[in-house]
């Protein structure tokens, strides 16, 4: 049977929200027959008007946990078996069939069950045949439109998505609100069924047609709020005061096309005025400051995240920019450095700048493209930076470099790239081979707190040096980069006087 291939497709839908909303339902209707059959419940009256022996147990108790059972396990089988298949065109004669024996042994157990729960009725007609279809006329109406219920419910729970996403107006208005009118509507449905249940055969037909009515256009009104009216009055900025009196005018409108509407359906004319003041009253009490209220706390914030994404983006693709512009940087720097100890004359020099040139190139071309590096690793590429740049100075008896960088042996990570500015900027700008010029480099660490200082003599270049008029871009780089990646967790001081330049960076890292 297709109730067993329907397997796994029912175990995987079982757990879906409707299942504990009717599963939750079917309990408390348990509880109350039990309560009201501990204390005589029924129609025990109705039946001692008619000289009728009542029995609380075959008279009510058994009969209204039958109906309420049929109704119960009808449901679940329409909804996660039968018409999940049928949506899909799966073995459909099969489903078909379940469907219509099901809804008739249905609409047969229910006369069956009402003709013991409310036997005292059999009495009221002459015939005995009459009375018999009294009752299945009774239940074929009330099961025929209660299974067309849960069958669109099943199938709009099913292909409602796919449907709704065929509209062109949904479509071309927002994306958004294809998943939740499918979820207003099924709520819509879901207090439709349990209207209905809970009515069983006291349905009022003109109530019935309110209900099928107001709810659709107080959902419709609330979603053309959100989506068309809310944001064009906030584009012109209108207020409140604008939104609510539209709103009222509005709800005239609709009031007047819904009194031409219902006249025709309602043979009880008193009911017309009812329905329109409830409507207008839900509209403009209910579904106008609700819509505002979801306008106001969803679209706003959303834009407030989509602004807050772009600023994100703008501060990566800054971000990536500096690290293109830093690594070029370095680059040429080795490469002079290197050139000129080259015209040096000693080869075993060359070679040792060679060998750290290429540990500083593999480390711009690995760990420079991450996001963290090992504070190990950064202080590697530094102590072979400055060891480079030594060899240039080496010669020089008026240069002194000082370098006191303590060995790392914690697990802290850091952005690459991150100090090395300081100290190019530092030989930059600080190194002289016809004056006396010194740099000390100092970078400790205690527990996650980084603390480096540099600091340098500052000359007057002469007229023709090329870097006299260049302020370089090292500095002003790795400040944006602090204030993007280190934001509140670090503190940055730059002095300079006519004879010393000196940074001092305390940096929380990870």
């Amino acid at each position: 049977m297709e109730i067993i291939s329907g397997k796994s497709h029912t175990t995987k839908n079982i757990n879906q929200l409707e299942f504990w909303i009717s599963t939750t339902l079917f309990i408390f209707a348990l509880i109350s027959i039990c309560t009201q059959t501990t204390y005589g419940g029924g129609d025990s009256y109705h039946f001692s008007q008619h000289s009728l022996n009542y029995s609380v147990m075959q008279n009510f108790f058994l009969p209204e946990i039958f109906k309420i059972s049929i109704l119960y396990f009808s449901f679940l089988l329409f909804n996660f078996v039968s018409m999940p298949q049928l949506a899909r065109k799966q073995n459909t004669i099969t489903n078909l069939i379940i469907t219509i024996a099901v809804t008739i042994f249905s609409i047969i157990a229910w006369m069956v069950a009402n003709t013991y729960s409310q036997a005292y009725r059999i009495l009221e007609y002459d015939d005995l045949d009459k009375a018999y279809d009294v009752f299945f006329g009774e239940a074929f109406t009330f099961i025929f439109f209660l299974y067309l219920l849960f069958n669109a419910y099943a199938y709009f729970n099913e292909r409602g998505l796919e449907l709704l996403k065929r509209i062109p107006l949904l479509k071309q208005n927002n994306n958004n609100i294809v998943p939740e009118v499918f979820t207003a509507t099924k709520i819509w449905l879901i207090l439709l069924m349990i209207f209905a249940s809970v009515l069983s055969l006291k349905i009022d037909y003109e109530i019935l047609i309110v209900w099928l009515l107001v709810p659709p256009v107080n959902i419709f009104f609330a979603f053309c709020a959100i989506y068309y009216i809310i944001p064009n009055l906030r584009k012109n900025f209108k207020g409140f005061g604008r939104y609510f009196w539209g709103n009222v005018v509005l709800t005239i409108i609709i009031s007047l096309l819904l009194l031409i509407i219902l006249i025709p359906f309602m043979r009880n004319r008193e009911i017309v005025p009812i329905t329109l003041i409830l409507n207008a009253i839900c509209l403009i009490c209910i579904t106008t400051p609700s819509a505002w209220y979801i306008y106001k706390h969803k679209f706003e914030k959303l834009s407030e995240i989509q602004m807050l994404k772009t600023e994100l983006g703008k501060s990566d693709a800054n971000l990536n920019f500096l690290k293109s512009q830093i690594n070029p940087h370095f680059l040429f720097n080795a490469l002079n450095t290197l050139y000129g100890t080259a015209l040096q004359e000693n080869a075993e020099r060359t070679g040792e700048g060679i060998q750290k040139l290429g540990d500083m190139m593999r480390f711009m071309l690995h760990e420079n493209t991450l996001d963290k590096i090992s504070l190990t690793r950064e202080v590697e590429y530094l102590n072979n930076y400055i060891d480079l740049q030594k060899l240039r100075t080496s010669r020089s008896a008026d240069i002194r470099i000082e370098a006191h960088i303590e060995e790392q042996l914690n697990n802290l990570q850091i952005t690459p790239m991150l100090l090395i500015p300081f100290i190019e900027n530092a030989f930059k700008h600080g190194i002289s081979l016809q004056q006396p010029s010194y740099i000390k480099i100092t970078l400790q660490t205690k527990e996650k707190t980084l603390y480096f200082d540099v600091s340098n003599s500052i000359y007057i270049k002469a007229d023709n040096d090329p870097e006299k008029l260049k302020s370089g871009i090292g500095l002003e780089n790795v400040r944006q980069r602090l204030s993007l990646l280190y934001y509140e967790k670090h503190e940055l001081i730059i002095r300079e006087s006519a004879k010393e330049f000196f940074v001092h960076l305390t940096l929380q890292l990870d």
